[in-house]
């Protein structure tokens, strides 16, 4: 081969490989400084991608709130588990091809979560400064964990009423579904009352009773309603939403539980940048929050509080059946929870890690 060939063979490699790293590269983030600058860099970008562990109904009103405040965007939308869109947007992110632009993170994905997430002035887009989270998360909606069991296969007068109630004879033999990830025992981590030496005797205990566990609570809620195991570890979201069309479920009274944040974030790379920021700035907003809570999902006083539930139906759920909740309120509790949690998975006996 000759060397002028050779030198065009190099020239053309070079331009194949920088048009390919063109291609992976994620696009300029917009240098807007108010929402309206965001908008009209967002209608440019006509669409944002958002991925979340939710069923795309529960989101459907609020994805059509923000299409009627800011015409010209579309939604497209992905129920995805936040365990799956951790793994994934890792990948995406170190091959630089991002396919989303708004991601969640909640209990152990959160600190996984913090070096994807790109920096966002967040008080620019009027989000409220006691929703902002480590400067760059967005809490969004909680996700109480409670205890649930099916109203046919238990009377109301023998469901659990606190804890120890769970570790009645009455329930051994598989009779409570369990989530196998130990996430309902988050409130042992929080609360000075209980204790994490405390709950990892009671998971202990719990394992005793040979429960029915589930690879995530999703499925334990599943068990429930279907009668498959009469009690069980839930989520209040879930129970509500299915106790409304008809579904044989309650909330029990056992508490104090956690009532699990949920945040939204726009990850570093994404193919929608302006889109993806006016989108998760909207769902923290008062119209945002109000098209949420009708399907059990928004933000909800950080402890128990119980005076005004007004429209929140979680709220007044928790309230009715007595049970009191604990939200997360630094970096360091997640950083707890991540060693607390694969103790207690051991002392299920689980080791999902």
């Amino acid at each position: 081969m000759t060397t002028t060939r050779k030198l065009r063979l190099a020239a053309l490699a070079a331009v194949v490989a920088l048009l390919g790293s063109a291609c992976n590269s994620a696009p300029p983030v917009p240098d807007t400084k108010n929402l309206d600058e965001l908008y009209q860099a967002a209608k440019a970008e006509a669409q944002v991608i958002w991925f979340a562990p939710k069923p795309e109904a529960q989101m459907r009103p609020a994805i059509k709130a923000f299409e009627k405040k800011y015409p010209g965007i579309t939604v497209q939308y992905t129920n995805k588990k936040a365990p799956d869109l951790v793994t994934q947007l890792n990948v995406e992110q170190a091959a630089r091809r991002v396919s989303f632009d708004v991601s969640n993170a909640g209990g152990l994905t959160v600190l996984p979560s913090l070096d994807m997430a790109a920096p966002v002035d967040w008080a620019a887009y009027k989000v409220p400064g006691d929703q902002i989270f480590n400067g760059n998360f967005v809490y969004v909606w909680a996700v109480p964990k409670v205890w649930a069991y099916n109203t046919d296969a238990v009377p109301a007068g023998s469901a659990p009423k606190n804890w120890d109630d769970l570790l009645s004879p009455q329930w051994n033999g598989g009779k409570l579904t369990v989530e196998s990830r130990g996430s309902f025992m988050t409130v042992w981590a929080q609360d000075p009352k209980l204790g994490t030496k405390a709950g990892l005797d009671y998971a202990s205990r719990l394992r005793q009773l040979s429960p029915h566990y589930t690879d995530n609570t999703t499925q334990a809620h599943t068990n429930i309603i279907s009668g498959q195991t009469p009690a069980g570890t839930d989520l209040i979201n879930l129970v509500l939403a299915d106790r409304a069309k008809g579904a044989p479920i309650a909330v029990a009274p056992v508490g104090p539980t956690n009532a699990n944040k949920a945040y939204l974030f726009v990850p570093t790379g994404s193919p929608h940048p302006a889109a993806g920021r006016l989108l998760t700035a909207f769902l923290a907003s008062k119209e945002g929050q109000a098209a949420l809570v009708g399907s059990y999902n928004s933000i909800i006083p950080e402890n128990t509080d119980c005076a005004k539930p007004g429209a929140n139906k979680v709220v007044a759920a928790l309230c009715q059946a007595g049970v009191q909740w604990f939200s997360e309120t630094n970096i360091q509790q997640y950083q707890q929870f991540s060693d607390f949690f694969p103790q207690v998975e051991q002392a299920l006996g689980t080791d999902v890690n």
